[in-house]
């Protein structure tokens, strides 16, 4: 059995998000906001991956690699929100999620349930737009019916 380009470079770009959250945690940067930001390159790399992948194997249509690159990046979300939501908890809950909302974009205290919910629905839309990005990038090797 053959495990799909968009599962591995999916499963690439959440490997790389983990790591590198982990390491600002280490290095004590985790509460800076703007180093959060800098996971969109695990991103453009995987998504990228999977349309050069696509490109490689002769797959040409843009529909096609648009729908791959989509796959690609929400699997990546998923597994990072999931990822989270478990290292929440394992780090003491809705209190750690409290000292992560400080430098989040909303307020209050959100639960780990409300946080995860609103990470969910900001990584697809950067997944779209990661992905429309990089569709005008490779945009003269493809062709539309």
């Amino acid at each position: 059995m053959r495990v799909s380009k968009e599962i591995i470079n999916g499963f690439i770009i959440f490997s790389g998000i983990a790591l590198y959250f982990m390491l600002m945690n280490v290095l004590g940067y985790a509460d800076i906001f703007y180093l959060r930001l800098f996971n969109v390159v695990f991103v453009f790399y995987g998504v990228n991956r999977t349309i050069e992948m696509n490109l490689s194997e002769g797959k040409l249509k843009f529909i096609e690699n648009a729908t791959s690159a989509m796959i690609t990046s929400v699997i990546g979300v998923v597994l990072s929100v999931v990822a989270l939501i478990a290292y929440s908890y394992f780090q003491g809950g809705d209190a750690y999620v409290h000292s992560l909302s400080k430098t989040f974009l909303f307020g209050g205290n959100p639960s780990i349930e409300a946080y995860s919910i609103c990470l969910l629905f900001e990584g697809i839309a950067s997944s779209v737009i990661v992905t429309m990005l990089l569709m005008l990038y490779w945009n003269n090797k493809l062709y539309t019916d």
